[in-house]
């Protein structure tokens, strides 16, 4: 299994600002739709079908983001993601958007899920077959803090 996936996405019309540049807020609506798909494609985990099932699904508890070169409208781009820390409760996701040929980074995401249960409202733990696949598919990194890796990512492009 994959620990780092990706896929391609193209910069619509619709999500970009007078500049046709990608607007700010779409780059997050931009790689939670590309990790949803991720997901389902190579780890066959649909989290809607979770939720239907368990009444559990992961739930955005904090957001990082670097905004490091424009997306331009119909820009095609490639959108990496990987878990890089998981815990019982919690995933810790790295997302990088690339321009097509995965030399110019875009931007760096870092989103942090909690596991949620929607029945008793409160923060839950992972099933064990959870905790298998993300054990996994997790892929550590040596930045603990969000600058530090995106200076280490700037550094490494050059």
């Amino acid at each position: 299994m994959d620990k780092i996936i990706k896929s391609k996405v193209k910069v619509r019309f619709q999500d970009c600002d007078p500049f046709n540049h990608l607007n700010n807020s779409k780059y997050l609506d931009y790689f939670m739709n590309a990790r949803e798909d991720q997901v389902l494609e190579c780890y066959d985990l649909n989290v809607y079908e979770h939720f239907i099932t368990t009444k559990k699904n992961w739930v955005v508890a904090n957001n990082q983001i670097a905004y490091i070169k424009p997306a331009f409208l119909m820009e095609e781009l490639i959108i990496q993601s990987q878990i890089f820390k998981c815990t019982n409760s919690t995933l810790s996701v790295e997302m990088k958007m690339w321009d097509a040929h995965e030399k110019e980074l875009k931007a760096i995401y870092w989103v942090k899920f909690v596991y949620f249960d929607s029945v008793t409202k409160k923060r839950t733990q992972h099933s064990h077959e959870l905790m298998e696949l993300f054990s996994n598919v997790e892929n550590h990194i040596d930045q603990s803090i969000f600058e530090e890796r995106v200076n280490y990512l700037l550094i490494s492009e050059l």
